[in-house]
């Protein structure tokens, strides 16, 4: 007897993104908002572990710096397995989402704007909260080489690079991003969703490319240690430069997974969506997959 694959075919996956995209669109405002707000925290757990390693390792970043960069991508990813598997809110795996769901009519172009608007300022808020809460107020990196190394963090993230420079770091970083979202929506159990995330977000941290949401927790507790870099720079040069690369690299894996597996997706209208339901070429929305596989979302 043949065994169950382990994991979701390309199409079933593709129509997984859209039921969860209808999901989120019903979920209440003050749910979605804190959902967001606990995976601002649990994306900075990550980069603080990160920070760890790579800023308290000075000898080493001099000899071996390449060596520094793997050890801190490897344990990067926690953040994102923490919320895929908690099913929160993070804006950069909503830009795969939504316009999958968008395109194919399941959710209205204007329930992807107020999604995306409650979960940046949800993320934005855990983001700072940990920074200065759990981090700048604790001490337990303001003494060097972690203090220095924050510092000099933020400037190479922030205000060295040119604008379209972190904007194409952007779109590398979440094409990544939604790579690592994808096959962990693939993935039918625990073990291989990690995998799945750890892969390709340990390429995009160690690449030193710039997610959005991430930088919103390193960028902002640089500045709380004193870097050299105002508020004002930061959102002008930084904050719009990843959030629109972001956008673009989630679309790069959006718009053709929409074209290749869901053509016959039926073009039900988004008022299904409205009643919980996203309608598929025979009136119902992913048959193959069971709709309590479809609390793992990310």
């Amino acid at each position: 007897m043949d065994s169950e694959p382990a994991t979701l075919k390309p199409t079933q996956t593709a129509q997984r993104m859209v039921d969860y995209a209808v999901q989120k669109h019903r979920d209440r405002y003050e749910s979605c908002f804190w959902k967001a707000f606990a995976a601002g925290v649990m994306l900075a757990f990550g980069n603080l572990l990160s920070q760890i390693i790579s800023g308290g390792s000075p000898s080493l970043n001099q000899s071996n710096p390449g060596i520094v960069k793997i050890l801190g991508g490897a344990v990067f990813p926690v953040g994102l397995i923490m919320i895929t598997l908690q099913n929160q809110e993070l804006l950069t795996s909503n830009m795969l989402y939504f316009p999958m769901a968008v395109l194919k009519r399941a959710v209205p172009f204007w329930g992807l704007c107020v999604n995306w608007l409650i979960v940046f300022f949800g993320n934005l808020v855990g983001s700072l909260f940990f920074a200065a809460i759990l981090v700048r107020y604790t001490g337990i990196v303001s003494g060097p080489p972690y203090h220095d190394f924050i510092q000099t963090f933020a400037i190479h993230k922030a205000s060295d690079p040119q604008w379209h420079e972190i904007f194409l770091r952007g779109i590398a970083c979440n094409w990544l991003v939604s790579v690592a979202v994808w096959q962990a929506a693939a993935a039918k159990d625990t073990l291989s969703k990690i995998v799945g995330v750890w892969i390709p977000i340990m390429i995009f941290v160690a690449c030193s490319y710039d997610h959005v949401i991430a930088n919103m927790y390193s960028v902002p507790l640089g500045i709380m240690f004193g870097a050299d870099l105002t508020v004002a720079e930061y959102i002008r040069k930084s904050l719009f430069a990843a959030l629109f690369g972001n956008i673009v690299g989630a679309l790069f894996v959006a718009l053709p997974a929409t074209y290749m597996y869901l053509s016959d997706y039926g073009a039900g209208g988004y008022r299904n969506a409205e009643n919980g339901e996203a309608s598929g070429s025979s009136g119902s929305s992913t048959t193959e997959v069971k709709r309590d596989e479809l609390t793992k979302s990310g």
